[in-house]
This record gives C-alpha cells, structure tokens and sequence, in this order.
C-alpha cells in the first residue's frame, strides 16, 4: 500500500487529511493487511467442524394487532382529520 491509496480511500470517503495522518494511516492499514495475510496462511484443511448446520428460517405467523388506528387516535392529545397532530421540530 502506498500514499496514494490512503489519498485515493480518503477521497472516496470525503475527507481531508494531513501529511501525519495519511502516514498514520498507511503504517495502520499496513499492520492490518500484514495480520490479514498471516491469518490466510494458518492450515485449516484438517480442521473438523464442531457444529451442526440446520435451517434457522421459520413460517412466520401473523397475529392481529392489538392496536387499531382509531384507538391510538383517541388517545392522541391533538388529532385532526384522523392525523395525529404533533409540535413542529426545527
């Protein structure tokens, strides 16, 4: 990774960097690939799986709503026209 990978992936992200943080940057993201290229050199070929693989999907079941939009608007403080009304945010 050089410099103008840092200057590149900054650009992409919008942001601005100095001289100090692109080499903090580059020295960072060089650690992080070299640990990277260590962990894609561990054999793991005679490694057995200790797990069960089984099919986590379920039917989904619809219930009805215990809420109905008449009984939230009744409740409401301030409805009009069957919207709610609420105070403006700036």
């Amino acid at each position: 990774m050089e410099i103008k990978d840092i200057e590149n992936l900054a650009e992409l992200a919008k942001i601005e960097l100095s001289e100090k943080e692109k080499n903090t940057l580059l020295k960072d993201l060089d650690n992080i690939l070299g640990y990277v290229k260590q962990i894609e050199g561990v054999d793991v070929s005679e490694i057995e799986e200790d797990y069960v693989k089984k099919n986590v999907w379920r039917e989904d079941n619809i219930k009805p709503s215990e809420f109905s939009r008449e009984l939230i608007i009744n409740q409401f403080p301030d409805s009009k026209d069957g919207f709610l009304k609420v105070k403006k945010i700036l």
